[in-house]
């Protein structure tokens, strides 16, 4: 009986990384109880990744303690600023070809 106690009492955590584009690797973890994000990430063997790290989407320090069915997820830098990126693909279409302007209807005033 107390050993079904001790296997209930682990957190079941689960740890995501996307080391390229199209690359997911994933552990399913059992820990002890008051472990932490450096806790999940050394037991995938990614504690030296310099990478930023989150629960569920949301980033967190190494320390922030874990709960049971969290998703810890390491983060690569971003390459290309969105923002920026949203602006080159505009420039290169052209204003007639995003946006609401390109599903005007047929015989429609410009912008509806």
């Amino acid at each position: 009986m107390a050993e079904v106690e001790a296997a209930d009492a682990q957190l079941s955590v689960e740890v995501v990384f996307s080391s390229e584009a199209g690359q997911v690797q994933e552990w399913s973890l059992r820990l002890p109880p008051g472990a932490c994000l450096l806790d999940a990430l050394r037991a995938a063997g990614l504690e030296a990744s310099a990478c930023a790290a989150g629960i569920w989407g949301r980033r967190a320090e190494r320390s922030q303690l874990l709960r049971d069915g969290d998703r810890v997820e390491l983060y690569r830098p971003l390459l290309v600023d969105p923002k920026v990126a949203r602006r080159e693909r505009f420039a290169r279409q052209g204003a007639r070809g995003a946006g609401l302007f390109s599903r005007q209807r047929p015989g429609g005033k410009a912008g509806y």
